[in-house]
């Protein structure tokens, strides 16, 4: 035992004159330099950096499931859904990336859909779906407001109330896939409600479809859709960074 207390002394003494005899300058490195991003002015604006997907003025970063311009309109600088006008898409393709959206739920609204009325989605990659929801009425917990759609509930509920804008701040991993096709690492999100961590580093199971069960299938860059399903929701303050 005596030896044992010796050799563990000796070893604390031989680190301890180690890092003694290191130059402090061997551990710094002074290239690459990171670049300079301008944060926005105030929280939720567009760093210098982003992509401004809808600033108010207009709908030209965005498009229908045809190619065509979208339907949906612009009224006091929101965007607002049309029901019937079907789904938008970013002419731009995203992979990894930081995701600020801007909501509201009108405080009345004809419920279109056979749920909750609010129904619509910020669709990351076009596969995978942050649901946006009214949460006054009884959902499944894994469809309510800020879920992974179907697939994880968020772990507390940020949402505020019908009539008022909610923010959703997300940072995206996208899935890698290797030569082939062949999978090689998951979806990671983080997503953020209203200042609250609603997702914390959650691993995807695949994509987030309506019936059945999530897979991954293959794929590269791809827009960000924003879902239509019948109801009115309001849209502002949009805009995304490439990581």
């Amino acid at each position: 035992m005596k030896n044992i207390v010796l050799l563990l002394v000796s070893i604390v003494f031989v680190k301890i004159a180690s890092a003694q005899e290191w130059d402090p300058a061997s551990t710094e490195w002074y290239h690459p330099v990171p670049p300079v991003v301008l944060p926005g002015t105030l929280p939720g604006q567009p760093p210098s950096d982003a992509v401004v997907l809808f600033d108010g003025t207009s709908l030209s970063k965005w498009k229908s499931k045809d190619g065509t311009a979208p339907k949906w309109q612009i009224n006091n600088g929101e965007l607002v859904i049309v029901p019937g006008a079907g789904h938008i898409y970013t002419h731009d393709y995203f992979g990894d990336c930081q995701i600020h959206v801007e909501f509201k739920i009108p405080e009345s609204t004809e419920n279109g859909s056979k749920r909750s009325p609010g129904n619509s989605g910020v669709h990351i990659q076009d596969k995978y779906e942050i649901q946006i929801l009214d949460n006054d009425d009884d959902i499944f917990i894994n469809g309510m407001v800020g879920s992974v759609y179907k697939q994880a509930a968020p772990l507390v509920n940020a949402y505020t109330n019908r009539g008022e804008w909610q923010s959703l701040d997300i940072y995206w991993t996208a899935p890698k896939f290797g030569t082939g096709g062949v999978f090689e690492s998951p979806a990671v999100i983080t997503v953020v409600m209203n200042g609250v961590v609603i997702h914390n580093h959650y691993v995807l199971k695949g994509n987030t479809p309506s019936r059945g069960l999530p897979d991954y299938q293959a794929h590269g860059r791809l827009p960000l859709r924003l879902s239509e399903h019948g109801d009115v929701v309001s849209y502002r303050n949009i805009w995304i960074r490439n990581l």
